[in-house]
């Protein structure tokens, strides 16, 4: 049910007519883009704008804003404060979720398939290539998993929820940290790559004995299979909107760094160890889309909480939404 009601919004959001001077274009992350999908339907309905957002990936987010191209970028992985002084740019979060790991196994269902981190990181670097390698076995004793080839599949574009995957690899893998590291973009040691989270999402369905990454809302709407990960303080958790909230639980927000800030990897016995937040970019030479994009999004924290939630996002805290409001306005919006 709410795979229809998200691609019949989608479909009336494109199909509606824009009026002159009533669109604002964003464009960036595939991880926030169903919630800020719905946001957009139902600002639309209520406010008679607009809102055009690409889901083309973080990388493609920060080079569109950086370039002008858009009123608004969004990325998943925050852009440091150096970066953001070197191209002008302002950064809020907007909303936090989480990566997931899916898999495509017969029989295996969602948060029944334990993984730890070191074993996931062997997965994806190409040194556990087969279901029943003794290492995947040994933490799944009660599973019949296949004797059959592993099959990786990753993003192909530059990419937040990838930035996300490798940072949370890099922190507990010292073995993926010197194979291939953190980023938008790797150079990955094996797997097919699909372009967005939608692309990851369509090759894990398709093809037999897969694993990939993608964010939560994408493993629920297509109804697939989602890994249980043993966590920093050595519980398995299975991804859910109440752990993702934990994992945020203990977030230290900095207006003056504009809010750089990564949420792998957090303490807590219920703590998701790969969530993350999506953040919106604003160019400060631009006042005016700057003011519309930050109607929108006051607009969502002030009526998108609700929506989000169903779509299993956590919505920022209250607190953090008052912090933001004075950001913007300390940046004269």
């Amino acid at each position: 049910m709410k795979k229809l009601l998200f691609s019949l919004l989608a479909f009336l959001l494109l199909q509606t007519p824009a009026f002159a001077g009533s669109t604002l274009n964003g464009a960036g992350a595939s991880f926030p883009y169903p919630v800020y999908s719905g946001w957009a339907f139902k600002y639309q309905k209520d406010l008679g704008i607009r809102v055009n957002y690409q889901s083309i990936g973080s990388g493609g987010g920060v080079r569109q804003i950086s370039n002008r191209t858009v009123d608004f970028g969004a990325s998943d992985a925050p852009v440091t404060p150096a970066k953001l002084q070197k191209k002008g740019l302002l950064q809020f979060p907007a909303i936090i979720g989480g990566v997931v790991p899916i898999v495509n196994i017969k029989g295996i269902g969602s948060g029944q398939l334990k993984l730890t981190a070191n074993v996931m990181a062997r997965i994806f670097l190409g040194k556990i290539n087969t279901w029943n390698d003794p290492e995947v076995t040994e933490l799944n004793p009660d599973l019949k998993l296949p004797a059959a080839d592993i099959t990786v599949v990753h993003r192909s574009d530059g990419s937040g929820t990838t930035a996300i995957f490798t940072r949370y690899l890099t922190e507990v893998s010292k073995e993926w940290e010197n194979a291939a590291g953190a980023g938008k973009s790797v150079k990955w040691p094996v797997g097919i790559g699909g372009k967005g989270n939608e692309g990851v999402t369509n090759y894990v369905k398709r093809v037999k004995n897969s694993i990939g990454y993608v964010e939560f809302a994408y493993a629920k709407r297509n109804k697939l299979a989602d890994v249980s990960l043993k966590n920093l303080d050595g519980s398995y958790v299975s991804a859910s909107f109440d752990s993702f909230k934990a994992a945020a639980a203990g977030a230290r927000w900095e207006q003056d760094k504009g809010y750089y800030l990564w949420l792998v990897n957090a303490p807590g016995k219920a703590s998701w160890p790969i969530a993350g937040a999506s953040f919106i970019l604003l160019a400060k030479d631009k006042p005016k889309s700057n003011r519309q994009a930050i109607k929108f999004y006051d607009w969502a924290f002030n009526n998108g909480d609700q929506m989000a939630i169903n779509l299993v996002y956590v919505p920022l805290p209250e607190s953090l939404k008052d912090d933001i409001r004075k950001y913007w306005k300390s940046n004269g919006l």
